[in-house]
């Protein structure tokens, strides 16, 4: 047997799942923060469900604090990204972005709630499904600096890794196999996310409902 082989089988499955698993969590959510199309919550819930079958009494420590820097590490990237777009006279990519995924009626009550709330908004957006980016691009239209945005995103990103880390904790205490529990998170989670899309739909055909009575 070679000297790799040998390693590999004294290495024990566990430490060999954290040590992929936690950098590509970080990857992940880091990614899903400056890409908003990763779903990022269920990656921490998943994360968590499996976890919480380690025997490690860490794991659920360094998931939360893995995910909770990743978050706030890509919330400022793309934060500073998007000031810069609005400091240059056509604008960037990262902007134009931000401002093609912020319906008008979200984004004008993100800015509502930016002038009556200040920072505490931030802390909202990061559990509202949906809410991020709208209230990020209020933040850049504002032209708050980045040092104040950074003061209200973190205890925003501590919440929501909390938050996402509890939906894998309840999922994975009601099945013994963390798989089990992996595809109810990643069905919780989805279906939070696609939560503000489905009433909308509902209230607009309601509304067209109305009006053709």
């Amino acid at each position: 047997m070679t000297p790799l082989g040998v390693l590999a089988q004294s290495v024990p499955p566990e430490s060999t799942q954290q040590a992929v698993g936690y950098p590509s969590l970080f990857l992940l959510v880091v990614l899903g923060s400056l890409v908003p199309v990763v779903p990022t919550g269920a990656l921490v819930s998943s994360a968590a469900v499996v976890a919480f079958h380690h025997a490690s009494p860490f794991a659920l420590l360094l998931v939360f604090a893995v995910a909770s820097l990743a978050a706030f590490l890509g919330d400022v990237g793309l934060y500073w990204l998007g000031r810069r777009g609005t400091a240059s006279p056509g604008g960037s990519r990262w902007l134009a972005r931000l401002r093609a995924r912020a319906a008008p009626e979200r984004l004008a009550r993100a800015q509502d709630g930016l002038r009556a709330h200040g920072v505490l908004v931030l802390v909202l957006s990061r559990l509202v499904p949906a809410g991020r980016i709208p209230v990020m691009l209020a933040c850049l239209l504002s032209a708050m600096p980045l040092r104040r945005f950074v003061r209200g995103d973190l205890p925003a990103c501590l919440a929501w890794a909390a938050a996402y880390q509890l939906i894998g904790l309840l999922s994975g205490s009601l099945f013994g196999e963390p798989w089990q529990g992996v595809l109810l998170a990643i069905a919780l989670t989805l279906l939070i996310s696609a939560a503000p899309a489905l009433r909308r739909r509902l209230r607009r055909s309601g509304s067209d409902g109305g009006s053709r009575l």
